[in-house]
């Protein structure tokens, strides 16, 4: 049985001493690799790819005809008056909310028959160019129809905050219903802004997370001409390469990624089960290109810093990054450039930190990178497997990392958090430190050192 949350609309009393603790307890995701968690998850550790070919005229002569699509039709998982009333990004995020809802462990059909108190509950979504397919298509039945031709829905279907919207109206949270837009940083920084909203007392719980689906012939003619994306069309698996000396740019792709963050003592309060902590975040902006990273990696450096010390640690602690690495030559180089900077603070006897990077398997999802990256950090987290990142065959000796190839690898027992990165056009970077649950440390640094040794020998042997 749920606990009751405090009457509608009174908030928590948090001072600055005693600001709550804030947990993760669902996730849900739809991906390039399927529908679920379970598809992404074991999708990752099999070093799956969910690139494939782009289908439809719309992309003939286009100069890449390759991206991370969603495999499965999302309308066909909605009730068909509901998906209709849906742009594809919205459509993604209510799907993956309701599988984050009901792993938290809550009533499918909403807060109410969940026994909470739906204006204790969030929403935050960070989306890039949310519904806008829906306002070309508009455009396009404008000019073939005239005005007649064009749906009524159109307008507010087009509007970023609808994703929002909808989980809102979908599982009745009337808490609020945030939006968040800093380009590919949008989803991390959504999450973000709900760990905060929690630990000041604002709300108990927040679904949070960010969605995308702009695989669209122009936003894929525009990052062609732009020169950013992969044109490896021959071969889409093996198209996005992170951290790769050969990597020649980025694999559009689309999606979704939802969280279930809590209050601790309200997750506790019910049994619920905890993936981890949500212990800090950290923002910077470059001040540098309207698209191009600043190679020095000092704006990445300050979010860095930033997301540690909001969750009271040193880079000392850090055990495993989830790396932003969209296999553009310039932001997996400035994005190591930065890592190493605060990684070697750690001392030159402390071991390597393992990072992986998703982007090999799914392509870069924009708004909702960030957030899908954060449900596999949690997963490392609970698990203690880290996947491997897939397309980096032959490592650049110039980003000196600790990349996790072939085979995964069991999270090390030093340390307890892990960084979970995204940096976006025009210098916007945000970064989450998720942290584990120390109380089994001792039995775990066993395990870990055996399964480390063993890792290492198979990486070796897949190499």
């Amino acid at each position: 049985m749920h606990q009751p949350t405090p009457p509608h609309g009174r908030p928590v009393e948090v001072t600055r001493a005693t600001k709550r603790r804030v947990v993760i307890t669902g996730l849900g995701a739809i991906t390039p690799l399927g529908t679920g968690v379970p598809d992404l998850w074991h999708g990752l550790l099999e070093g799956r790819s969910g690139v494939r070919p782009l289908e439809g005229a719309e992309f003939d002569g286009q100069p890449v005809r390759i991206a991370g699509t969603v495999p499965q039709d999302p309308a066909e998982l909605l009730p068909r008056p509901q998906a209709r009333r849906m742009s594809r990004a919205s459509q993604f995020a209510v799907i993956a909310a309701r599988e984050a809802w009901r792993d938290a462990g809550f009533a499918a059909s909403g807060t109410v028959e969940s026994g909470i108190d739906p204006s204790r509950v969030g929403v935050s979504i960070g989306t890039i160019i949310g519904g806008a397919p829906v306002l070309v298509d508009g455009d396009r039945r404008l000019r073939d129809k005239g005005p007649r031709g064009v749906s009524p829905l159109t307008a507010p279907m087009t509007v970023p905050s609808q994703p929002a919207a909808q989980i809102s109206l979908d599982l009745r949270i009337t808490g609020e219903a945030r939006t968040v837009v800093s380009a590919c940083a949008s989803g991390t920084e959504a999450i973000g802004q709900a760990i905060d909203r929690i630990r000041h007392g604002h709300l108990d719980m927040v679904l949070a997370g960010g969605t995308e689906a702009a695989v669209t012939p122009a936003v894929m003619a525009s990052f062609a001409a732009m020169r950013a994306l992969s044109t490896r069309n021959d071969e889409p698996e093996r198209a996005s390469r992170p951290f790769a000396k050969d990597r020649d740019g980025f694999v559009h792709g689309e999606g979704a990624g939802l969280l279930v963050l809590e209050a601790e003592e309200h997750a506790l309060a019910r049994g619920a089960h905890i993936y981890c902590e949500a212990a800090g975040w950290g923002l910077s902006a470059d001040a540098h290109h309207l698209v191009a990273p600043d190679p020095s990696g000092d704006g990445i450096v300050l979010a860095l810093r930033r997301a540690l010390a909001d969750a009271g640690s040193v880079p000392g602690d850090v055990v495993h990054v989830n790396a932003h690495a969209t296999a553009t030559v310039d932001g997996d180089l400035a994005e190591a450039t930065a890592l190493r900077r605060i990684l070697d603070e750690r001392g030159a006897q402390a071991p390597e930190v393992p990072v992986t990077a998703v982007k090999g398997n799914l392509g870069h999802l924009q708004g909702a990178a960030g957030a899908v990256a954060a449900v596999v950090a949690a997963l490392t987290l609970d698990r203690g497997h880290i996947p491997p990142t897939i397309g980096c065959d032959d490592p650049d000796d110039a980003c000196a990392l600790d990349v996790v190839r072939y085979v995964p690898r069991s999270l090390p027992a030093d340390g307890d958090v892990v960084l979970s990165n995204s940096f976006g056009f025009g210098g916007h970077n945000a970064v989450l430190a998720l942290r584990r649950d120390r109380s089994d440390r001792a039995d775990r640094a066993d395990r870990a050192d055996r399964s480390d040794r063993s890792d290492r020998a198979k990486e070796e042997e897949a190499a």
